[in-house]
């Protein structure tokens, strides 16, 4: 269970330093990041949920702390587009090649254009999905916005 998805992949590919951290999900969970921050015992504004949404140009990643919402126009504005939506999970899973509450920002199918909240580099080490459900990484935030080709904006609230 700990190794062999994308996102573990094109991490060690690249020679990024991360830490791998299963646990038991429970698929009734009524928020999988929450879950995991309860799981790992971290604080929910250090786990990121990775969130896609689609706009004009196609579709996009944004990456906001669990217990804060994604905020769209922000995404928008960060992206450089007038407005986006949340993308229907269907297209995300398809997009992405993970399914929803396992998808990584990391070793996605497809590159996409991604931002990354500013609130991650404010911390030493950001947890995200590793490719599955029951499964995160933790790294450096520099080294997810580096892996992601992330731009770094607000779009949390």
């Amino acid at each position: 269970m700990a190794s062999g998805t994308p996102a573990t992949t094109a991490l060690t590919r690249l020679g990024l330093a991360f830490e791998l951290h299963s646990y038991d999900h429970d698929p009734a969970a009524a928020s999988y990041g929450l879950e995991a921050a309860a799981a790992l015992s971290v604080p929910p504004g250090q786990v990121f949920k990775t969130l896609l949404v689609v706009g004009d140009s196609g579709l996009a990643v944004g990456v906001v702390p669990v217990d804060r919402q994604l905020d769209l126009k922000a995404v928008a504005s960060a992206l450089g587009l007038k407005k986006v939506a949340m993308a229907q999970p269907g297209d995300a899973e398809r997009s992405t090649g993970y399914v929803v509450g396992g998808i990584s920002p990391i070793g996605q199918k497809r590159a996409l254009p991604t931002v990354v909240d500013s609130s991650a580099l404010e911390l030493e080490r950001v947890y995200v999905s590793g490719g599955r459900r029951g499964l995160d990484i933790s790294l450096a935030p520099t080294d997810l916005v580096a892996v992601t080709r992330a731009t770094v904006a607000s779009i949390a609230r």
